[in-house]
């Protein structure tokens, strides 16, 4: 069975918030000058960590918002491709830059508590089945419920190894 399936929406959520919690967690013990520091063994900054969240929850939650509104989905977001997530990364990294750790934690906290909010929203079958948004392709694409895992579960759990590794290396360095 793989990681991203669900038995219910439930699941899925309590799932999310875990994730969510102990990625959060993990910023605990950065201190908040240290936020822009990069590694050589880490792709991303701690700032750049919260900012793609920040990102891509908001983006997943405005296509939904968009399709329910009747209007055109631009996706990943207006003025990128997908051969272009680089660049969009960058745009998110830009648009989060001036805050301050505390300041992306609080920002991240909230929205985690509006993904969880927008999720409720969904029946199960709308969740889980295929085909009840058109932001999730057609049939042969991913049912709501995966692109909600892959933009939240999944790299709360990658993250938060990428901030202990960052951790790790500031102690020792």
């Amino acid at each position: 069975m793989a990681s991203y399936v669900y038995e219910s929406k439930q699941e899925l959520m309590e799932t999310i918030h875990a994730l969510y919690l102990l990625l959060d967690g993990e910023f605990d013990d950065v201190n908040p000058g240290e936020k822009d520091v990069r590694i050589p063994e880490v792709d991303r900054t701690p700032a750049e960590i919260i900012a793609y969240q920040l990102g891509w929850m908001h983006l997943v939650m405005g296509w939904d918002e968009d399709e329910r509104k009747g209007k055109e989905v631009s996706m990943p977001a207006p003025g990128f491709k997908w051969n272009q997530l680089g660049e969009m990364y960058q745009s998110f990294y830009d648009e989060y830059a001036a805050l301050t750790l505390p300041e992306l934690r609080s920002q991240f906290r909230e929205l985690e508590q509006r993904w969880q909010q927008w999720i409720d929203t969904f029946s199960e079958e709308e969740l889980f089945t295929q085909g009840h948004r058109k932001w999730t392709g057609n049939k042969d694409n991913w049912p709501a419920a995966r692109w909600i895992h892959i933009n939240s579960a999944a790299p709360f759990k990658t993250f938060r190894a990428k901030i202990r590794k960052w951790k790790k290396y500031k102690k020792t360095s």
